[in-house]
């Protein structure tokens, strides 16, 4: 057959390249897709065409997208109308290839099928066309149909072409062999590119999954930083964001792309890795004594001890002979006192076993002057109420974590950090481990790991540390305090923003910008959500 006046072979050559150049860097699915498709047209100036893909168990093939220029045809995709099309089987009800649809058997053969009319082929069913013919006034005949195969020889889609026409006249007519050959190419390139975006997208969710991993393994070791480590990532996207649409003001050139969006949620997933290392008693160290459980119960024990020590040494002295009725009161009263004393100490010291914000230097030599009581234990020596650890632990100035306890909270990041840079991240990932290592640095530079100042460090990493700091002020399930209210929590930021520790520009837009608010709407107890006078906060100007 002699082949239609067409387009030179060099500039369709040109355009397969244009083509192949343009789903390289064609990362929606749907997108590229849709655009193999109308290249396919264009390579053979097709009239229409239909994409067919693979269903998920590989037992039909569905119709992703169909064109029609006549009739003006847009379906499947994020703008076209739906596609109402029952998919192609694949098999037969016994199992065996269906061969009678041209789709099914140019994919079930690994085989191209090029047919010059379609009423006149006998060896494929086409009532389907013939019922849309008729449906629509419109006449089908020359049809290409070429597998889409990837360097696997995986099947990818099917590509379905319809009434190739004539350039000069319009005319339909048949799809030549240099037609078959284009698109041929065209299905091999695009098959091979539409495996690679899928294994970029399957690789993305492995790694994405991989990191909800390390955070489940947190999370069952200490359920007291699963809600962390969901809700940082969650709160620093929210005030990344806010800082996005600012338009004026020292962060008004802040912008991200959706790939830095990406990176930046990554890396809040992953601030806080580390932990996975440290040890359960310090991570969920609820009271100043607690290691496996909290030795507040052994100092209790104690003083029961010396509680009934008190009372053996009163009914002793009852027993001596001759005492009167002012003796006897006198010895009961003496009882009341000391065992009323003890009490008391013991209180006190379940009350600093608790832990708070500020412990008084008082406090802490009354518990010393309480450690010096003598007790007799169960092997028969005698010795102080309090053990040397004891007083240690007990005598914490601020929370519950004494200062070796507190390195080994803080090495965290250290290990979150060694971690993330022993990973060969691809280029668009490449600031995770800086976003997600930087959110215990300080903009005066008295952060740790590294101590980096404001200039040294990235906004999103400055946006971490605001987000973690708050989300832990306001978290209620830690066991060592209570979540802060919202106004209590702004307070606390809002000094944070005068002493050096937070970035003040970043904080003016969390209030600002009501990102605060956003969060407590979606994430916070309704109990701590309370009435918030932003004119009373420290560091920020209404």
């Amino acid at each position: 057959m002699q082949e239609p006046t067409q387009s030179p072979i060099a500039e369709r050559l040109d355009l397969l390249t244009e083509v192949s150049l343009a789903l390289a860097g064609d990362h929606d699915i749907d997108a590229f897709l849709e655009r193999i498709l109308q290249a396919a047209k264009n390579l053979t100036n097709a009239d229409g065409g239909t994409l067919y893909r693979p269903s998920a168990d590989g037992r039909s093939l569905c119709f992703q997208f169909s064109l029609n220029d006549t009739l003006g045809l847009r379906q499947g995709g994020a703008g076209g109308d739906p596609v109402g099309l029952s998919p192609v089987p694949l098999y037969d009800a016994d199992g065996g290839k269906n061969l009678s649809s041209v789709a099914a058997y140019a994919a079930n053969l690994d085989r191209s099928v090029n047919i010059e009319d379609v009423y006149q082929a006998e060896d494929f069913n086409f009532s389907g066309m013939r019922r849309f013919d008729d449906a629509f006034g419109y006449h089908s005949q020359s049809f290409l149909t070429v597998p889409m195969r990837d360097h696997e020889k995986e099947l990818t889609g099917v590509l379905q072409l319809i009434n190739a026409r004539d350039p000069a006249t319009g005319a339909v007519r048949p799809f030549s062999p240099t037609d078959q050959r284009f698109i041929e190419a065209l299905a091999g390139q695009a098959a091979v590119a539409l495996t690679n975006r899928q294994l970029i997208r399957q690789l993305e969710h492995l790694l994405e999954s991989l990191v909800n991993l390390i955070n489940i393994g947190i999370d069952e070791k200490s359920p007291h930083t699963g809600r962390h480590c969901q809700f940082v990532p969650e709160l620093t996207m929210m005030l990344a964001d806010a800082v996005h649409a600012t338009a004026e003001g020292p962060m008004a050139g802040f912008r991200m792309s959706e790939g830095d969006r990406k990176e930046l949620w990554l890396a809040g997933l992953l601030h806080d890795c580390g932990k996975i290392t440290t040890p359960v008693h310090v991570v969920d160290k609820a009271t100043k004594l607690e290691t496996i459980f909290d030795r507040i119960h052994l100092v209790d024990a104690r003083f029961e001890v010396l509680l009934r020590d008190a009372e053996i040494r009163m009914l002793r002295a009852r027993c001596q002979p001759g005492l009167g009725a002012d003796e006897l009161a006198g010895l009961d009263a003496g009882l009341a006192a000391e065992q009323a004393k003890l009490r008391a100490d013991r209180d006190f010291l379940r009350h600093a076993n608790v832990g708070s914000e500020g412990m008084s230097v008082t406090d802490q030599q009354r518990v010393r002057r309480i450690a010096r009581y003598r007790w007799t234990g169960p092997d028969g020596v005698e010795r102080d109420l309090l053990d040397e650890d004891e007083i240690y632990n007990l005598n914490i100035p601020f929370g519950t974590l004494t200062g070796e306890e507190r390195k080994i909270i803080n090495n965290h990041i250290v290990v979150t950090i060694r971690m993330l840079e022993s990973l060969p991240w691809p280029k668009h990932l490449r600031n995770v481990p800086e976003y997600a290592g930087g959110h215990h640095e300080r903009v005066d530079g008295k952060g740790y790991p590294r101590g980096l100042r404001r200039d040294q460090m990235s906004v999103q990493a400055r946006v971490m540390a605001i987000a973690d700091i708050f989300e832990a002020l306001t978290a209620p399930d830690r066991p060592y305090k209570k979540g802060k209210t919202l106004s209590e929590s702004l307070h606390i930021l809002g000094k944070f923003a005068l002493n050096g520790h937070i970035d003040p520009d970043l904080f003016d837009i969390f209030v600002r910008q009501k990102v605060y608010a956003q969060f407590s709407s979606k994430f916070l107890d309704p109990a701590q959500v309370d009435e918030v006078d932003e004119a009373a906060i420290p560091g920020y100007r209404p």
